[in-house]
């Protein structure tokens, strides 16, 4: 079985009851007509336990599980992640993914800009070490001599 995601224009309308979902994108473009799909969102909710208690039970056997997920802040206070298939009007402008570095663009050495790297402190000279091979004694004996054939 795998995870069913809601399909939703904003958080609030992804934990309301009754809300669509999709365990692919595919099924998500099919089961939201009149609409872009812009793919897989999570977003983050800080509620009073209460409330993110209540939140974890209403998606009991019936509705999707695993879409939200309860995890803990450093001071101990509950924060519920939601995930998401996130539809946007076609109308709109695409959202703006993170550009990708230019593979033709050099990268700059560390040196050059200020900054360390855990890698310098543990692989001064490189990652792996060239193979040597041994030189063949010649009072060893051949014991597989090449056939002709």
């Amino acid at each position: 079985m795998s995870l069913a995601y809601p399909i939703a224009l904003s958080l609030e309308e992804a934990i309301s009851p009754g809300v669509r979902t999709a365990r692919t994108l595919s099924e998500a473009v099919g089961l939201s007509p009149g609409f872009r799909v812009e793919g897989l969102e999570t977003g983050w909710l800080h509620l009073p336990e209460d409330e993110a208690r209540a939140l974890l039970s209403s998606q009991g056997a019936d509705g999707p599980a695993g879409h939200i997920q309860q995890y803990e802040d450093t001071s101990g206070h509950i924060v519920i992640a939601v995930s998401w298939w996130l539809i946007a009007d076609p109308k709109s402008p695409p959202r703006l993914k993170p550009a990708l570095p230019d593979p033709a663009q050099p990268e700059t050495p560390a040196s050059e800009t200020g900054s360390d790297h855990t890698d310098d402190l543990y692989f001064r000279r490189g990652r792996t070490k060239t193979r040597r091979r041994k030189p063949v004694d010649p009072n060893q004996l051949d014991l597989f001599r090449p056939t002709k054939g």
